[in-house]
């Protein structure tokens, strides 16, 4: 061996030796957890909640930075271009991840190539809500009123793509009503807008919209499960009203930028899975109508996102939900 190459292979070793080191060594600062959408949705909420826990688990802060834009994209993007250190991850739901493959012509990012995957998060049915000053007492009298009124009848979501906003394309083309989207960039400025009654109703989760039935500001008239939330056990399935094919539970899930050792990647899996185990997360998301998904390991996520990638694209196809 030359001398050239003699030192070019202890350079090697040394790069080797000095990332596994810096990954045995992780996290030796704060991480950061950007959320694709505004604070006070349940991304936002719920990502709070486990990053105190995670936290804790890793020994370093994780601190929740809100990137809201474009369904999640503007998120995705940004963490798809950081350094695959472990220090950037992202909140990635179900529109970023499996969605908007289907509702863009054209995508900045692809799902399983520009992340790292590390775990999954947890799902949720929605529910259909509208303001307590509504005129609509029943799923039925929304659906009658906006058969006679075609158009008329505004919707809320946090943006293109997002389960809110398929979850409603779902509902009118089996209920045969048309309405129009009215996309936001984030939970909490759409329901600002409903309770306002600026728009006139809003698919959304029990972590947001509990808080506004119980203080009387909101009326719920259905929930997207097959079968009825603990959280909301008064409020009929939209199977239950005679409509089967209106289920829809989201999902998130935790990813980074591509390119993660496996060592910083088994660190962040075995915290986030034990964060998902933890009593008082168990016992908050169950409140929120959340299914957490601690079996979901890196390995389980792939075929699970080209699964749900399947489903979003026939979802599409069916309700002709477009982004553009």
């Amino acid at each position: 061996m030359t001398f050239k190459r003699t030192i070019a292979a202890v350079a090697v070793l040394l790069g080797i030796a000095t990332a596994t080191a810096t990954a045995q060594d992780f996290p030796t600062r704060p991480v950061t957890w950007v959320v694709g959408f505004a604070p006070g949705g349940i991304s936002d909420q719920g990502a709070r909640m486990v990053a105190k826990t995670l936290g804790e688990k890793l020994g370093q802060p994780v601190i929740v930075e809100n990137k809201p834009g474009a369904g999640g994209i503007v998120a995705a993007e940004y963490v798809a271009a950081a350094k695959p250190d472990g220090y950037t991850l992202l909140y990635a739901a179900n529109g970023v991840m499996a969605a908007n493959v289907s509702l863009y012509k054209k995508l900045s990012y692809d799902p399983l190539t520009s992340f790292t995957l590390i775990h999954g998060m947890g799902s949720s049915p929605l529910v259909l809500v509208v303001p307590a000053s509504s005129p609509f007492k029943s799923l039925e009298e929304l659906v009658a009123f906006a058969k006679k009124n075609a158009g008329k009848l505004t919707y809320a979501s946090v943006g293109n793509g997002t389960a809110a906003h398929l979850t409603a394309e779902l509902m009118s083309k089996h209920a045969g009503i048309n309405m129009v989207h009215v996309p936001y960039r984030g939970s909490a400025p759409g329901m600002t807008d409903l309770l306002a009654g600026r728009v006139d109703l809003m698919f959304d989760y029990s972590i947001v919209v509990k808080p506004q039935i119980d203080g009387g500001k909101l009326r719920a008239l259905a929930q997207t499960g097959a079968k009825r939330m603990v959280s909301h056990a008064d409020v009929p399935t939209f199977g239950e009203l005679g409509y089967p094919d209106v289920q829809f539970a989201a999902w998130a899930t935790l990813v980074g930028p591509a390119g993660m050792p496996q060592p910083v990647v088994d660190k962040l899996a075995t915290a986030f899975n034990a964060t998902l185990k933890d009593p008082a997360i168990v016992k908050y998301h169950e409140e929120q109508g959340v299914a957490l998904m601690p079996d979901v390991d890196a390995p389980k996520l792939k075929p699970f996102i080209v699964s749900e990638t399947a489903k979003f694209k026939d979802l599409i196809e069916r309700t002709g939900a477009t982004a553009e």
